[in-house]
């Protein structure tokens, strides 16, 4: 066993530090701040990084890499249980889906997914599918188009 070790026993709870409350508590007056200073302030304190105005280390690191966040294609996904709520043999299109409020924003596209089942003969015009979607919207006389 070693000190860095030692836990409290399991449910046990300790009274909570009150700062400012004057003999005995060994944190009145200063409240543990110190004397004066930044970190003795209201609001004080510097943000993590700070190197007293030093310039910072990932300032002074070269950029490196390239990133493809920016042009990352997002898909608003819907699964194939929320398509039960049209009637069957209709046309479901993404204009039609963010209409109803299936599909908040579009995106860069409406990606159809295969969770949940699917009770009805559908034509779904979306910009993908996966293959589960695909496979069980055919399966019951659907078709799908890609736009």
């Amino acid at each position: 066993m070693k000190l860095h070790t030692i836990r409290p026993n399991e449910g046990a709870t300790t009274t909570r530090k009150r700062v400012g409350r004057g003999i005995g508590s060994g944190l009145g007056k200063t409240s543990g701040k110190g004397h004066k200073g930044q970190n003795a302030r209201s609001g004080g304190g510097v943000r993590p990084g700070f190197e007293g105005g030093q310039l910072p280390l990932f300032r002074r690191l070269p950029k490196r890499g390239f990133s493809n966040a920016r042009f990352k294609v997002r898909y608003a996904t819907i699964n194939l249980s929320d398509l039960n709520k049209f009637e069957d043999g209709a046309v479901v299109t993404p204009e039609l889906l963010k209409e109803m409020g299936l599909v908040k924003n579009r995106l860069d596209g409406i990606k159809v997914l295969g969770n949940g089942k699917l009770e009805k003969k559908l034509t779904v015009k979306a910009h993908k599918f996966s293959s589960t979607a695909q496979r069980k919207i055919e399966s019951h006389g659907g078709k799908i188009e890609v736009m």
